[in-house]
């Protein structure tokens, strides 16, 4: 029951509609016992600031961030960690009195899904597929980890850059890949993350060389409708393990809860939350 003392959070991005975070951080919060609750905020290109100050105004809790808000979120907090600054990303806001903290749990929320499936990053060798804002705080929490990290993208001009960013980063070397090349050295490592929007809605299938993949490797998709996306499908033919998206979904919101009411949800229940909405949407 909605009260005068419910406290408010939300989702800001442009589109907004399509999200799941209001069933997931819904289902978090009951299992937290907290008296909020959650909305979609459809915010155009450009009002991201107005935004902003909309939240420290109304007293939200804090604002989930999605595209393709991340990167002018970065600069328009007041506030931002390490990690952000350097992903020049924020996937999480935490509005304290009259000033916004930037934050991003993607990098974590994936390493925790990593967790969850007893995959250990330390000393593998993984290949990011994507140099995008999730593909980029994927790769710089590996890196983080322990494990040697490659990263291929369409645009080879941002792989490059972004690894050598991340070898000055992480005091380590970060390889970068050919997207061409993918296919003939993707076999090579023993995790490949796609981090690309291939597969979404069961459409395309990240060119990794499918037939060379076995039993040793571990394939990762952040795409989460479908949930057995093509790639999956196609590595677990192989005898790959296979870790979908629905993992760093739940878990990045997980630890924006915990950001934002000090106390970690109960992640099971939101993955069930998730699991009923996308078996609702066919």
């Amino acid at each position: 029951m909605i009260t005068a003392r419910t406290r408010l959070a939300g989702v800001i991005g442009w589109p907004v509609e399509h999200s799941l975070s209001p069933v997931i951080h819904a289902a978090g919060f009951a299992s937290l016992g907290v008296d909020a609750v959650y909305v979609a905020l459809p915010v155009p290109p450009g009002r991201v600031a107005e935004a902003l100050r909309g939240a420290t105004a109304l007293g939200f809790v804090g604002l989930s961030v999605t595209m393709p808000h991340k990167e002018t979120v970065a600069t328009n907090v007041d506030d931002v960690d390490e990690t952000s600054r350097f992903l020049r990303s924020v996937n999480t806001v935490i509005v304290d009195g009259e000033r916004t903290i930037g934050r991003s749990t993607d990098g974590d929320g994936f390493l925790s899904s990593l967790s969850e499936a007893e995959v250990e990053p330390a000393g593998c060798s993984a290949l990011v597929l994507g140099a995008g804002g999730a593909g980029r705080a994927v790769a710089a929490a590996l890196a983080r980890a322990g494990a040697r990290v490659t990263i291929a993208n369409r645009s080879e001009t941002s792989a490059v850059d972004f690894a050598r960013e991340l070898s000055a980063a992480a005091g380590r070397s970060v390889e970068f890949a050919s997207w061409n090349d993918v296919a003939t050295h993707a076999a090579d490592h023993d995790l490949i993350v796609n981090c690309t929007s291939l597969g979404f809605s069961g459409e395309g299938v990240p060119p990794v060389g499918v037939d060379r993949l076995s039993s040793r490797h571990v394939v990762a998709d952040i795409v989460y409708h479908p949930e057995a996306t093509p790639l999956l499908v196609a590595a677990a033919s192989r005898g790959a393990r296979t870790i979908g998206g629905i993992g760093m979904l739940v878990h990045q919101a997980a630890l924006q809860e915990e950001l934002w009411f000090g106390s970690m949800p109960d992640v099971s229940v939101m993955t069930q939350s998730v699991r009923r909405a996308l078996a609702g949407q066919g």
